[in-house]
């Protein structure tokens, strides 16, 4: 190990040595072990992001999850609607594949395509005011998963910017993030296709 408190002592991976590495994959597990934490900070800091709408990035991600919940929706398309937008910050122009990336070790894979596939989908409720093509999403149509992108869009992500409608607050989900989050990443059993 280095001199330098709790630090290995190579520079370059390949001179690492097993102590070394068994040393890392310990804090890699308890940090990946911390992945919801980091999360629920990253969904709060969305309460001061994108200006314009009458609701916060927050707020629209509550109303999502919320709203999904209401329509029955299981736990993982729920916490998918909570999450959706969360890469609005740092990934503003491709914020659907930031998010998909961060579900895709826990969530079946058609969760997966639809918060993947939403940024292009939602675009048929507002990209002709820009002068662009609202109808790419039907290049999908013949998916599996083309309705159930559809429904999340329509019911969950477009209809969620109403500043008075009854949310539930970030707490209320924090235990289903959790749940989805503490499942093995990968695990075949979950990503299996329906």
């Amino acid at each position: 190990m280095n001199t330098v408190a709790n630090a290995v002592s190579f520079t370059q991976m390949k001179h690492g040595t097993q102590e070394e590495y068994v040393y890392l994959l310990k804090l890699e597990h308890d940090y990946v072990h911390a992945l919801p934490d980091r999360l629920l900070t990253a969904l709060r800091r969305l309460g001061d992001s994108l200006e314009g709408y009458q609701v916060s990035r927050l707020e629209h991600s509550l109303q999502s999850a919320t709203r999904a919940e209401a329509d029955g929706a299981d736990i993982e398309t729920i916490v998918a609607a909570l999450l959706h937008d969360l890469g609005d910050e740092l990934a503003p122009e491709n914020h659907s594949q930031y998010a998909a990336a961060i579900l895709r070790p826990y969530v079946r894979a058609e969760v997966t395509w639809i918060v993947e596939m939403h940024g292009l989908f939602q675009m048929q409720y507002y990209a002709h005011h820009y002068g662009k093509d609202p109808d790419g999403y039907l290049a999908h149509r013949d998916h599996p998963w083309f309705e159930a992108c559809c429904r999340f869009c329509e019911r969950y992500d477009q209809a969620s910017f109403d500043p008075h409608y009854p949310s539930k607050p970030l707490a209320y989900f924090e235990p289903m993030l959790r749940e989805v989050f503490a499942r093995p990443a990968f695990d075949p059993a979950i990503l299996k296709e329906a």
